[in-house]
């Protein structure tokens, strides 16, 4: 965490000479350092698709108090212990700073063109990955000189519930590629509602809960669209279903703001009969911290989704708390999970686990549904990739994807897909083209 704080905390650059940004979607690895821009004097535009506007402008205000609170706690900790020796950490910004980055955004609707800088045009796509997340083109002309460069942001998979399939880009002479599961394939996304429904139907069987953490945006509505299905069609159990993040609450009211995000199955199927498709008789938002408490009191068979998605903060901490030790559970793990996270600890099955600074038993089953994930696996990347016109391409560099995930990703796109310049770029390098 020291080495993650530093890499934030020093940018490299000074954010006042920046001409333009771009924002491709509201997870807070893509938006969260924007409130640290405008700390440092940042004033330019920050363009993004009207719903990514919406969903960064809560993810950046919720981890402004994130960080708020808990440098305050840190203060409160030491004061107490004059033997203490860590030293505090300020927040690298706060909420007034969130609230001047979400001033800059500048909405464009998909398949707008916009003006980035001189000779610079950029059109959002879609990119299938959460709501209103954006494939960038960028179109760019120096001295009669023209480049296209595509970013595919995080690039999402096809069939996925409540948003559209990722589109294609044919024309590019540079392609910036993510990663993330560049040595991963993910389960079959056609049988992610039958394992959700057997580990609900199992669980539910032994008098035990699921837990699931998730991320707030994208994640939970995707989770409460299959579940709302699966309790309409009768596949799973009538317990109650709760989703206590007050922020997801808040992403979910984004969600039903945005319909045009929608893909054209979830509007037959809901809208067009006047239904939410997050809204059912057995689901329940719960925002007060008492009543997130009231959960763990409960001696029925449930479902609680809450956030963190990595399990590092939030109330899946107290959830896990009270129930990883108890046989009859199940954690539901539907993400990825990063390395030297808790999350990462249940999905590798460790026997015991550290909460709050207390080892705790894992009696519960761990249960792991790759199915769920928002992002393209090696497969999928290179099957989008290869759609190009190879033949114009002149060459991919990978981002957003550890080294194993870059490696495995390179040699897919080299041997099975023909492309002959392939790079993994790590964080802060720039290039020229």
């Amino acid at each position: 965490r020291r080495e993650t704080r530093a890499k934030n905390a020093d940018l490299g650059f000074d954010p006042s000479t920046l001409d333009a940004c771009i924002n491709t979607h509201g997870h807070l690895d893509h938006c969260g350092t924007y409130p640290l821009l405008a700390r440092r004097g940042y004033r330019g535009a920050i363009h993004a698709t009207p719903a990514t506007a919406d969903v960064a402008a809560l993810v950046m205000a919720d981890a402004a108090r994130i960080q708020v609170a808990d440098a305050r706690f840190l203060e409160r900790q030491i004061a107490k212990n004059p033997r203490d020796r860590r030293e505090a950490i300020p927040p690298l910004y706060d909420e007034e700073d969130a609230d001047l980055a979400t001033s800059l955004y500048r909405p464009v609707a998909y398949h707008e063109p916009f003006r980035v800088a001189p000779g610079v045009t950029a059109t959002f796509l879609d990119a299938g990955h959460i709501l209103g997340s954006s494939i960038v083109r960028l179109d760019c002309e120096d001295g009669g000189r023209r480049v296209t460069i595509v970013a595919t942001g995080d690039l999402g998979r096809r069939n996925t519930p409540i948003l559209r399939d990722p589109e294609v880009v044919a024309d590019a002479d540079w392609l910036l590629c993510e990663s993330t599961y560049g040595a991963r394939l993910h389960d079959d996304i056609a049988f992610a509602q039958d394992e959700l429904a057997q580990v609900v139907r199992d669980t539910a069987a032994k008098g035990g809960r699921v837990l699931i953490p998730a991320f707030a945006v994208g994640r939970t509505q995707e989770l409460v669209w299959h579940l709302h299905q699966l309790h309409a069609e009768g596949r799973i159990p009538p317990i109650p279903v709760y989703v206590d993040s007050p922020m997801a609450t808040k992403a979910t009211a984004i969600f039903a703001k945005h319909a045009e995000c929608y893909d054209a199955e979830t509007v037959a199927r809901f809208l067009d009969n006047g239904i939410s498709p997050f809204s059912f008789a057995a689901l329940k938002y719960v925002e007060s911290a008492e009543d997130s408490k009231k959960l763990n009191e409960l001696r029925m068979p449930c479902i609680i989704i809450a956030t963190s998605g990595m399990c590092e903060a939030g109330r899946i901490l107290h959830h896990l708390v009270h129930g990883v030790g108890d046989h009859r559970n199940t954690v539901l793990v539907v993400g990825f999970m990063a390395a030297h996270t808790l999350g990462r600890a249940l999905a590798d099955r460790r026997p015991e686990v550290r909460i709050f600074g207390e080892t705790h038993e894992v009696r519960a089953r761990v249960k792991i549904l790759n199915a769920f994930s928002a992002h393209a696996d090696r497969n999928e990347i290179g099957e989008w990739v290869g759609r190009m016109d190879r033949r114009r391409l002149r060459g991919v560099f990978l981002v957003h994807g550890e080294p194993d995930a870059q490696d495995a990703l390179a040699a897919h796109l080299r041997d099975a897909w023909g492309i002959a310049r392939v790079e993994g770029l790590e964080a802060g390098r720039a290039v020229t083209l």
